[in-house]
């Protein structure tokens, strides 16, 4: 008679069955590892973009360049920096022609968008192993059933000791499925309520930093030592 200990039935299922609990650690593992890394992600992000947002009306020019560079968790340091140094490239008078203002707009536009997409990095990972893992776990589930309904079948008996193994390594299965997919399900939905509210500071933070660079021909720090 086979035992009830979880590896033992595991080490006693049918290959297809050990594959899918395979997969299924993997699927676990692995968004464990995304929401350990992408918690302290957004949480340093956080913090770093309210002491950014802190400084940024009392700096200018190079201190405020130096601090974005040593603020690089935050994205709207990582957007101000890409835009500073835009802005140097374009030049111009003041204020800045249309054209020159549209082609620093544009380019803020494009790096915001990409401060959203290193963000989101990770997340896509989560949603799939929210919605597949408990159709994987159901799918190695079925297999498991029709393993005990075979052992009837060659036993001849519908006896527990020959039904309850399969049964076990089925629910296994399924157990092994949920474990995936309900912290994947509720650390997702978390991450991207505070990804909105990054975003957020990010759409607002990309207009604020257009028009004042382009209110100065150069960045004061640079129009004070011309």
């Amino acid at each position: 008679m086979v035992g009830f200990d979880p590896l033992e039935l595991i080490w006693e299922a049918s290959w297809l069955v050990q594959w899918v609990i395979l997969l299924l650690v993997f699927f676990s593992v692995v968004s464990w590892a995304a929401i350990f890394s992408k918690f302290r992600e957004l949480k340093v992000a956080t913090r770093t973009s309210e002491d950014f947002m802190d400084s940024y009306r009392e700096r200018s020019g190079h201190a405020l360049e130096e601090l974005a560079i040593g603020m690089k968790s935050s994205p709207l340091a990582r957007l101000f920096l890409t835009a500073y140094r835009r802005r140097l490239e374009i030049g111009g008078s003041l204020p800045l022609d249309p054209e020159a203002k549209e082609l620093l707009r544009s380019h803020i536009t494009w790096s915001a968008q990409a401060e959203l997409h290193r963000l989101e990095a990770r997340l896509t990972f989560l949603a799939t192993t929210a919605s597949a893992t408990p159709f994987i776990g159901l799918f190695g589930t079925v297999v498991g059933i029709i393993n005990a309904f075979g052992g009837i079948g060659v036993a001849g008996s519908a006896s527990l000791a020959v039904v309850a193994p399969g049964i076990a390594e089925a629910l296994i299965a399924t157990a092994l499925g949920l474990f995936a997919a309900i912290p994947a399900t509720i650390f997702y939905n978390i991450f991207v309520g505070r990804l909105k509210v990054l975003q957020e500071a990010v759409d607002i933070f990309s207009i604020e930093v257009c028009e004042d660079l382009a209110r100065a021909p150069m960045p004061p720090s640079y129009s004070e030592e011309a």
